[in-house]
Formats: C-alpha cells, sequence, structure tokens
C-alpha cells in the first residue's frame, strides 16, 4: 500500500512548536507546509507551499543529487533515518549557509511518507563576496564548514590544523560565535609569544608577591575566558613543563594563580591551533601524548588557499573591500589570471598582503600586472614541481607557445614529476606536500592515471590514496 500523500493536521500544528525555521515535505520534495519561524525569514512563504525544496532552496528544475549535491531527503530515503548536511541556499536576504536536519516521519502503515526538514542559517560564513566572517564556495571550503556546524553547538574541544597563513583564528572566532557561548568572550592566548617564565602567570594568573616584580593581584586568559572561549593559537609551542598544567586544566577543569593554595573552577570551551606536526612531535618527545588527545577531541583541517578551487576571485574581492573600503577595486583580467596561477605558500595572509600593497600602487580602480609584486609575477625561484602542486605558473621549467594553455603546461611539469619518481605516487606526493588523495585527482584531470603510469598505496577508494 502506496504513503498516505496528505499530511495530518496534528503533525503540521507540530512544525509551530519550533523555535527554529522547519517545513513539511512528502516523498515527492514537494514542500506541504512551513512554521512561523520560516515564514518569518521567508516573507512570502506562503507562495513556496507545493514547490519543490530544490526549486525555492537552490533554484533546481531536479533533485539536489542530481545536481551534483548532497540530498538529505534521498538519503533519508535511502538509510530511513535522520539525515544532515550543510547546503547554500537562496533566500531573500541572497545566498546563506544553512545547515540542514531532517528527519522521516512514517504513516500508519508503518511506511516513510512525510519530513521535517530543520534549517538553521549559519551565519558565520557566505557562499559570496563579504567584508566580514568566512568567505568561501569551494568543496574544500564547504566540507571544512560543515564540521564546523557539526561541533560549535557542542564544548568539545576543537584542534584546527593547517598551514601558516590559511586563518586559523578567524575560523576558531566562527567557533565560538556559532556556539551557545558566543555571548560571552573569546579570549585569544599567543603560544608562541609567551616565553615560558611568563606562561603560566598569563594563562592562569597570579597573586601579588607572587614572585618578584607581582605588585598586584592578576587574574589569567582562563579567568578572562570564563562563560566563553579560549583560543591557544600555535599551541605546538607551549613548553613542555607548561603543557602538564594545561592537561590538568583540562582533565579537572581546575587550576590554581601562581602564588595560590585557591583551587578555581574554569568555565570554558577550548580551542586549539597549531601548523606543527604535532604526531611527529609526540615521537620526538617535544609534545605531549595525553595533552593531544585532550586537546583533539574534534579536528579541523584547515586547507590551504591552493586547494580551495575557485574561491580565489571571492577573497579577492572581500579583501579588497577591507584594505581598501572607500575605493571599488578590481583586478584586472590579465592580474587576476596571474594571482590565479600564483602558489601562495603564505595563503590568505600572503593574498591580503598582496592586494593591500597593490592597492597602495594602484591609482585608478583596476589592479593591473603592474601593481602585483615580483615575487608573484616571475616566481622563478620555486620549482616546478612544488609550482605545479600549488597549481602555480611553471612556463620557467617548460616552454609554452601559448602562455594561457596552463593546463598543457601543469600536465608536462607533473609528466616529469611522474618520472623523476619512478612512478611512485606515495613518493610524488611527499615530495609536493600533499595527500596520496589530491594526487590522485590531478593525475586523474590530467589524464596522467591511463595505462597505470603511477603506482601508489592503494587505487582511489583505498586507504594510503585517500
Amino acid at each position: 500500500m502506496p504513503p498516505d500523500p496528505r499530511p495530518l493536521p496534528e503533525l503540521v500544528s507540530f512544525l509551530e512548536t519550533f523555535p527554529e525555521p522547519h517545513i513539511l515535505c512528502d516523498r515527492d520534495y514537494r514542500i506541504l507546509a512551513a512554521n512561523a519561524a520560516y515564514r518569518r525569514s521567508w516573507p512570502e512563504a506562503r507562495s513556496v507551499i507545493g514547490r519543490t525544496c530544490y526549486d525555492v532552496s537552490h533554484h533546481y528544475s531536479v533533485p539536489c543529487d542530481r545536481a551534483g549535491e548532497s540530498c538529505p531527503l534521498a538519503r533519508s530515503l535511502q538509510s530511513g533515518q535522520r539525515e544532515r548536511v550543510l547546503h547554500l541556499h537562496h533566500t531573500p536576504r541572497g545566498e546563506e549557509y544553512v545547515d540542514i536536519e531532517l528527519s522521516p516521519v512514517r504513516d500508519a502503515g508503518g511506511e516513510i511518507a512525510w519530513f521535517i526538514e530543520k534549517m538553521e542559517p549559519l551565519h558565520v560564513a557566505r557562499g559570496v563576496s563579504d567584508h566580514r566572517g568566512l568567505i568561501g564556495r569551494s568543496p574544500a571550503f564547504q566540507h571544512m564548514l560543515e564540521l564546523i556546524a557539526r561541533v560549535a553547538p557542542s564544548d568539545a574541544s576543537v584542534l584546527l590544523q593547517g598551514e601558516s597563513g590559511t586563518g586559523k583564528e578567524l575560523l576558531a572566532s566562527a567557533v565560538h560565535e556559532a556556539s551557545r557561548r558566543a555571548e560571552g568572550p573569546f579570549v585569544v592566548v599567543d603560544c608562541s609569544g609567551l616565553p615560558e617564565t611568563l606562561f603560566e602567570s598569563e594563562v592562569f594568573g597570579h597573586e601579588r608577591g607572587a614572585f618578584t616584580g607581582a605588585t598586584a593581584r592578576k587574574p589569567g586568559l582562563v579567568e578572562a575566558a570564563s562563560g566563553g572561549t579560549l583560543f591557544l593559537d600555535e599551541v605546538g609551542d607551549i613548553p613542555l613543563a607548561m603543557q602538564v598544567k594545561l592537561l590538568r586544566l583540562l582533565e579537572t577543569g581546575t587550576y590554581r594563580r601562581v602564588g595560590s593554595t585557591e583551587l578555581r573552577r574554569a568555565d570554558i570551551r577550548l580551542v586549539s591551533a597549531t601548523h606543527r606536526p604535532l604526531k611527529r612531535m609526540i615521537a620526538e618527545g617535544g609534545f605531549r601524548q595525553d595533552l593531544y588527545f585532550r586537546i583533539n577531541t574534534f579536528p579541523i583541517t584547515v586547507p590551504p588557499l591552493r586547494e580551495r578551487e575557485g574561491d580565489l576571485p571571492l577573497l579577492i574581492d572581500s579583501l579588497l573591500e577591507r584594505v581598501a573600503p572607500k575605493r571599488k577595486l578590481s583586478p584586472s583580467p590579465a592580474a587576476l589570471r596571474v594571482l590565479s596561477n600564483y602558489a601562495f605558500p603564505g595563503n590568505v595572509r600572503e593574498l591580503r598582503n598582496v592586494l593591500e600593497r597593490a592597492s597602495l600602487m594602484c591609482d585608478g580602480e583596476l589592479i593591473g600586472l603592474e601593481h602585483l609584486p615580483e615575487e608573484v609575477l616571475h616566481p622563478e625561484s620555486e620549482s616546478a614541481e612544488s609550482r605545479f602542486a600549488s597549481g602555480g605558473p611553471l612556463a620557467a621549467a617548460i616552454p609554452v607557445r601559448d602562455p594561457l594553455d596552463l593546463e598543457e603546461v601543469q600536465r608536462q611539469a607533473m609528466l616529469r614529476a611522474v618520472r623523476a619518481h619512478r612512478g611512485s605516487r606515495r613518493e610524488l606526493a611527499h615530495r609536493l606536500g600533499i595527500s596520496e588523495r589530491t594526487l590522485y585527482r590531478r593525475l586523474k584531470s590530467l589524464g596522467l592515471l591511463e595505462g597505470q603510469a603511477m603506482r601508489g598505496g592503494d587505487e582511489e577508494g583505498g586507504g594510503a590514496a585517500r
């Protein structure tokens, strides 16, 4: 017996009990009802009744899974369980990231007939150019953002790992702003800038007379972060002796000011960040393994700029608004092409510096090649392999008749790298400083996997190749 498509009146009424925007859909993706919270966020909510969710939210003519996205409704039909995804939705305010939680509802016969979909906008990020918050829409960026949306509402410790300049402090702030502690303080501890002699008193505070120069009682940064988030930037730089005290704080939730016997209770959420290889440091005795397990409850890898395909134009527009807010600056097509093919080893931080310099050199509104620094225009000091790894220009290594034929340039550079490493995918990935999964995709996109040109740890579906 087919499921009854008519929603139960009590089910429609049930939607109104939720404070967040909710809609009710049938198996054919049609919106049957929307609650008051949804109607407030979508003034023309009545016009969405009877339309498909993929038409309203994505302006698609087919379901999300047929348009290359993950569809929670299709997944729920298969699993019979609740599904959760992060999507970029069209709203009356423009495109917004929305955290979606979809739950199936069964009819009297036990068949899945309807779906209740909760939609919570993630205000810490945008998929369009903006002067604030996180900007991006690449798959790597969206994966990272989905992890932030999942962990932010909890009090779990988060470890952000990524190269220098990727914006880890901005991400830590986003975790804080999306949490229940958003109204509390966000306190940053620059672990690399604190000498061992000052670390304990700065973090935990001290009493008057605790040491020479301690003329007054001083609360520490842990106390300052009470009710909010404590962000340990470059946590890998914490001296070993201080790691023990930090471990005690995380294990017991208590600490003592320097020079005091009073045990104080901490009310903080911990977010840490590092560009250092902590696992290697543990093996070498430079970082405590027990502390690593405490701070690494929920790890998030921050992708480098070179892996955020398609995000560069958005970031350029956004950063130009920030470095020159009173001007309408934009890059020329030639300048954008050069910027798109540069490695940016310093990631977003380097991009901002390049754009700030260009804005000072540019008198008009169009940033040209003449406004870009020499290292961006002619990065000949990089090897062909490292330039390929970051998608950078390779003309210095390979003569090319058409400077715009970057794909062929990259293909030839990678072919040379393949031969230099005797076809070993693992060795080449290590040499380029990228994962085997990333290398596999690059090879596949350039047509270099045919005939098993390379051998790796595994094929794309196996362990090491990931």
